[in-house]
């Protein structure tokens, strides 16, 4: 079997049409000649009977032939172009072009009914385009309404379709990211992870989970995979809250079934002690231990209620107020540091202003500490050697789109391991509780916000940020 090249094959297809075409508009002269004829032959011969002259018969002959002429081009005008109108019209469909139409439509001859279905094929192709069209307008503004990240990409693992989600966790228009590969806008994770698994995003922050969802399309032929991110990590957050709660709950519920007893019987032998018959040494051993026993539980005692605020946060009751004012009463309760406040008196935000208040406080009480701790010189050298610095601490807010935007900085020694500050029970303090931030990021999670602890980047300290939406 002998294959030719698509090229040939294509020329000589229309080759064919066009010989086709000529033999059909030579059949339609032939058989009007062919009618017409007998009816010339007797004309001729009738005229040649005359007795005219040799000018006069040759010219009616003339005149005769002249008019068989006209009548054949008016037959070959009825009958061809109509289908050329015709072959115009599908090839307009073929060019996706609904505008055309065929002429002399009509039901009482069989080229009436063949234009009238060409018609009628016109306007359902129209039909169609159109609704493909407002379908396609319809699942774009979809796409770029959904609030999750959406992402198509082709075999190459080329970048084809990102919506408004997406640009938003890449931080980067469209128009830069359409065209480069997953690998150059950091995705490549999600192609090495498999389908309904937790990724971290960015890659270089692994406090963020997403969930990743992966699925195969196909656009003109071509395979494409189309990649769909959920944010879970509040949802993680909270699963791991209601875990400390329970945990804390149970754990409150057995220490001070222990606890209160030990803490009586205590401060009832301590008494019952002076009717003893010890010696004075040996009494004051005893008082000295019973003392210790009695405090250590009235302390772990008050560590345990500490915690159960962890469990007892009441929901926020939400209303307008001015972030100014509380800002500036915060700043105030602090009398071992001045605290700098920078905020417009008109940021009004829709919140409960007693949680957020207790949550500045809890903050702003622990940058107020790390920016009074001293820092030791990082020379392996001079490990002994202070450096002296003013403490400092700033708070600010900031409207950015629907959000307000506060800040605490402090010029402290920073954190060596910021991921695990909002863990419940951790604390770089010797006196601390690990309640703090933990309590600080549920207030500001019940509000629909987030907050975030890093070090500085352009300076010594940390920077907590702090994302509460306006209404």
């Amino acid at each position: 079997m002998v294959f030719s090249p698509p090229g040939k094959n294509a020329a000589m297809r229309k080759t064919s049409r066009k010989k086709v075409r000529l033999l059909y508009e030579r059949r339609v002269n032939l058989f009007s000649l062919f009618v017409a004829l007998p009816s010339i032959l007797a004309s001729g011969i009738l005229i040649w009977l005359q007795p005219w002259s040799l000018e006069s018969k040759l010219g009616l002959l003339f005149a005769e032939l002249f008019a068989w002429w006209l009548l054949a081009m008016m037959l070959q005008e009825q009958a061809i172009r109509p289908l050329q109108t015709l072959a115009n019209v599908v090839a307009s469909l073929r060019e996706e072009d609904y505008s055309f139409r065929a002429r002399g439509a009509a039901t009482d001859d069989a080229l009436g009914e063949l234009s009238l279905e060409v018609n009628a094929l016109a306007d359902l192709l129209a039909d169609q385009r159109i609704r493909a069209i407002e379908a396609s307008a319809l699942l774009r503004r979809v796409v770029e309404e959904i609030d999750v990240p959406l992402f198509a990409f082709d075999p190459n693992q080329v970048l084809r379709l990102v919506n408004t989600a997406g640009e938003k966790l890449l931080q980067q228009p469209s128009v830069r990211l359409l065209g480069r590969t997953a690998a150059e806008v950091g995705l490549a994770n999600c192609f090495a992870a498999e389908n309904e698994t937790l990724i971290p995003l960015p890659a270089n922050n692994p406090h963020s989970r997403w969930l990743v969802r992966s699925s195969m399309f196909r656009e003109k032929g071509v395979p494409h995979k189309l990649i769909v991110l959920s944010d879970v990590s509040r949802a993680l957050r909270e699963e791991e809250r209601k875990a400390w709660q329970r945990l804390i709950r149970v754990l409150g519920h057995e220490l001070n079934n222990s606890l209160t007893p030990i803490k009586s019987i205590a401060g009832s032998l301590k008494v019952r002690l002076a009717d003893a018959l010890l010696g004075a040494e040996q009494r004051q051993d005893f008082e000295r231990g019973l003392e210790i026993i009695e405090t250590r539980a009235g302390s772990l005692n008050r560590f345990l209620q500490a915690y159960r605020q962890l469990t007892q946060m009441p929901p926020p009751v939400l209303r307008n107020v001015a972030m100014l004012p509380i800002m500036e009463r915060v700043a105030g309760l602090e009398t071992r540091l001045t605290v700098s406040v920078h905020a417009d008196a008109e940021i009004m935000v829709r919140v409960d202003p007693d949680q957020i208040e207790q949550m500045l406080i809890n903050i702003v009480r622990n940058a107020v500490e790390a920016a009074l701790e001293p820092e030791h010189s990082r020379n392996p050298l001079e490990e002994n050697r202070v450096e002296t610095r003013s403490p400092e601490v700033v708070m600010r807010c900031s409207i950015n789109d629907d959000n307000a935007i506060l800040t605490i900085e402090d010029n402290g020694p920073g954190l060596l391991n910021p991921s695990n500050a909002f863990v419940p029970f951790y604390t770089t303090k010797p006196a601390g509780s690990g309640i703090g931030l933990a309590l600080s990021r549920q207030i500001a999670e019940a509000h629909g916000g987030l907050i975030e602890l890093l070090n500085r980047k352009s300076d010594k300290g940390c920077e907590v940020r702090i994302v509460l939406p306006r209404n």
